[in-house]
């Protein structure tokens, strides 16, 4: 009798295939109402052309219908327009995929935002055609194979290459739009907002995670009460209701009566130390006492901490701000940041030769003078070798700790499944290959993945439902899921573009063999024996 196989997954493979479908389909008609915008847009140029006085008037009639019609708020299709017109006027390319569906709306708003700074250096001249096009172009390639979080990051950086001196007038001009404000909501609650730079709220956001985390792990640091502190209030409360029983006695004796309109009290029972002094009061007193101290010590549970991880983070913070003393009011701040945050910073930056901005890696660009701030409270840098695409290659410390951890951090920045952006330091190294099923444990075959993802490829999950993962020689990550489809992950790259002038002194010429070195006075490789027992490019990571 014949049989047939059945595929269990091609349901899955069916709905997903469709799915993707469905939102090709939705990005070619965002993009086709874009398009439709950039035509109205044109009318309005050509009724303006007849009436230019009335520009403004035109303009916000035309506004008001679309807000009207569409049932949208005033600033959401004003920005809409102003999408449309840079979409149809500078970016030919992503347009022309956007309307193919390979990118959507959100990659293409990343791409237009970040381009602030290179538009600004263009008109006043600091930035070339050439310079223009070539944003235009590595923006669309990284779009078309990343989600809009991680091009968001990729393209600041871009900006910030292309455009370096803007780029730091533009983080100094908006140093002084910094403002709280507050937003009330529904049920007494509201909305505490605060613009400030991204170092400084990445870094807040960090210590309250770690803070929340910590009390939610050891709950018995969240009460004030000791058990010692319990058994006094105990104590005392039997022994001051021992000594009231005597009194209440010994005043119903003398008067005949325990109530009544007139003073009938021996003492005033609003001072419940006074008790002491009725006969018998004492004696009561250290009867409790020793009937107490027989029973031994109490045992005071403390309840598990239910709040979720918001929660906690959210009253730290108003306990810190409540708190806290507001101390060097005038400065940066900077000495005050116990918070994990990963910059890479130009050895030119840091000396003062140029103001190349730096990274802050996952997020965009740091001011130069931030980042020095920021090295001259840093305990220990990391130097980095990068090859001519960007990549990271090797990597030399000055404290030898954990050198291929750092590698690995320096060349995942985060978690490495597609689309996710959660930052090294809360993910943890994984071996590709299972160290069980003799995987070595070498930079070829360790990657940083989140807790979320590293548990998609555990091996106790049923094969049927266990994603797969291989390193390819590039370092990228090629993810199987259980349907068979696959998802390439490739590591991110620091943007790099090579100089077209001459090499300053004391530079690195490319025609040399060695990289050039990203920091002042430090070891060549063949020198780091003297300095390190282990190279990291030799050591391993247990």
């Amino acid at each position: 009798m014949a049989t047939t196989s059945i595929d269990p997954f091609a349901r899955q493979r069916e709905l997903l295939d469709e799915w993707l479908d469905v939102r090709a389909e939705i990005n070619r008609l965002q993009a086709r109402a874009a398009t439709l915008l950039a035509q109205r847009v044109e009318v309005m140029d050509a009724d303006v052309a007849t009436a230019p006085m009335h520009r403004e008037a035109i303009r916000r009639s035309m506004v008001a219908e679309y807000s009207a019609a569409g049932r949208m708020a005033k600033g959401a299709v004003e920005q809409a327009f102003s999408d449309a017109r840079a979409l149809r006027d500078d970016f030919p390319n992503p347009r022309a995929s956007y309307a193919a569906g390979r990118i959507g709306a959100a990659h293409v708003r990343e791409i237009l935002r970040a381009a602030g700074p290179l538009v600004q250096a263009r008109s006043d001249g600091t930035a070339t055609e050439a310079q223009w096009a070539l944003y235009e172009a590595a923006a669309l390639e990284f779009a078309e194979t990343e989600a809009p979080a991680r091009t968001r990051a990729h393209v600041r950086q871009l900006v910030a290459a292309l455009a370096p001196q803007t780029v730091a007038e533009r983080h100094r001009a908006a140093t002084a739009q910094q403002v709280v404000s507050v937003r009330e909501l529904d049920d007494e609650m509201s909305l505490l907002q605060a613009i400030m730079p991204t170092y400084k709220a990445v870094a807040l956001l960090d210590r309250l995670t770690t803070m929340a985390r910590t009390q939610r792990q050891h709950p018995e640091n969240r009460t004030p009460t000791l058990p010692s502190d319990v058994e006094a209030d105990l104590e005392f409360e039997a022994a001051r209701a021992a000594a009231a029983a005597a009194a209440a006695e010994a005043t119903a004796v003398a008067t005949g009566a325990i109530s009544g309109t007139g003073d009938t009290c021996a003492t005033d029972p609003f001072d419940p130390f006074d008790l002491f002094d009725v006969p018998g009061a004492w004696e009561a007193h250290d009867d409790a006492m020793e009937r107490i101290i027989a029973a031994g010590p109490t045992v005071v549970q403390i309840p598990t901490d239910s709040r979720a991880l918001d929660e906690i983070r959210t009253e730290l913070l108003s306990d810190l701000l409540l708190s806290a003393a507001p101390s060097a009011i005038m400065g940066t701040g900077l000495e005050n940041i116990h918070a994990r945050i990963q910059v890479t910073v130009a050895a030119t930056t840091l000396a003062g030769v140029d103001e190349t901005p730096a990274q802050l890696d996952g997020h965009g660009t740091l001011h130069p003078d931030t980042a020095r701030r920021l090295a001259g409270q840093s305990t220990g840098w990391t130097r980095l070798f990068l090859d001519p695409t960007g990549f990271v290659t090797e990597t030399d410390t000055y404290t030898p700790t954990e050198p291929m951890r750092r590698y690995l951090r320096a060349r995942d920045q985060h978690c490495r499944f597609p689309g996710c952006r959660m930052p090294v330091h809360r993910c943890e190294s994984d071996h590709t290959i299972d160290w069980a099923r003799g995987g070595p444990t070498r930079t070829d075959n360790l990657a940083y993945l989140c807790l979320t993802h590293h548990a998609l490829k555990h091996p106790d999950i049923p094969a049927q439902f266990r994603w797969t993962a291989r390193q390819l020689p590039d370092w990228s990550l090629e993810w199987t899921s259980p349907s068979g489809r696959t998802h390439l992950d490739p590591p991110p790259r620091r943007v790099m573009f090579v100089p077209t002038g001459p090499w300053p002194p004391d530079t690195c010429d490319p025609a040399r063999s060695e990289p050039p070195d990203t920091h002042v006075d430090w070891p060549a490789r063949g020198d780091w024996a003297a300095h390190d027992e282990t190279p990291p490019w030799e050591a391993t990571d247990t």
